[in-house]
């Protein structure tokens, strides 16, 4: 595996209909590739609005399988073509009733390597997930790519530092959160947590929210989209927080061996005395 991965992540505006979405992305992944990237990722549910903001029904449509569904295999032909590794988050159906917030990753020769389950459902105004999704049940992949391993946590996921660890222990190089998250306190957090979770857990983050206001409520999401690396520093500027941007960085993969062994926090961890942190 390259120790130097020159990877992208999309923080995009709703365009009103999925097909001028997948347009938009497609769009930016080839510019992506021209310039050099060998991996890239989209934002949460990134074909669909943000329609957690209202409890319809209606919402349901916007689901498809994964991954025999007409998004997941025409990125599928993408990956191959440009020869790019690419996370894909969409909404998932599975069966009848069956909902899930899921990314599918995809390896650049175009193969469907599985798919991660966002874990942690919000149940708030503006964020109405569990009308709409069933909690992940696929526990923590890390996928083995041809640019590294890959692993997902999806926006609420990242308050709870339990995956991010499950992915660190399981070989994570470069973990993708796609996001949706709106101005407000998170705006702080947002900048504060992930790069504490690469402290943490020694890898790279890849921080992706959506960018404007969309048709279905009134939040104002952010973007402000960013490549954080194992010291928690972050990698060039952090994106636009109105406007679209294609983010295209070169992360050292090397720094990882740097920094687990300057700071030893897997060797001294002491899974012995956690067990009352798995109690309900």
């Amino acid at each position: 595996m390259p120790d130097l991965v020159r990877a992208a992540l999309v923080q995009a505006k709703w365009t009103g209909d999925p097909g001028s979405m997948v347009d938009q992305h497609e769009a930016h992944a080839r510019e992506a590739a021209a310039r050099g990237a060998r991996i890239a990722g989209f934002q949460e549910v990134f074909n669909a609005p943000y329609f957690c903001q209202v409890q319809e029904a209606e919402h349901h449509r916007w689901a498809e399988p994964v991954p025999d569904g007409p998004t997941v295999r025409r990125m599928c032909a993408l990956a191959a073509e440009l020869r790019m590794v690419l996370v894909v988050p969409v909404y998932e159906v599975d069966g009848p009733g069956f909902y899930y917030n899921t990314a599918a990753v995809i390896d650049s020769d175009g193969s469907y390597l599985g798919k991660y389950r966002k874990h942690h459902l919000p149940n708030l105004p503006g964020f109405w997930e569990k009308y709409y999704f069933r909690p992940g049940n696929l526990g923590w992949p890390v996928f083995d790519t041809s640019v590294g391993r890959i692993g997902v946590y999806i926006c609420y996921d990242r308050h709870f530092p339990e995956g991010w660890r499950a992915l660190g222990l399981a070989g994570a190089q470069l973990v993708y959160n796609p996001s949706a998250t709106s101005r407000g306190l998170s705006s702080y957090l947002w900048q504060l947590e992930q790069p504490a979770a690469a402290v943490a857990n020694e890898y790279f983050v890849a921080a992706i929210n959506r960018v404007g206001v969309e048709e279905y409520g009134d939040n104002d999401f952010y973007g402000s989209s960013y490549f954080v690396d194992p010291y928690g520093r972050f990698v060039g500027d952090v994106a636009s927080d109105t406007e679209e941007e294609l983010v295209v960085r070169d992360l050292d993969f090397g720094l990882i061996d740097e920094v687990r062994q300057k700071w030893a926090f897997y060797r001294d961890r002491r899974p012995d005395a956690y067990g009352p942190l798995t109690a309900p």
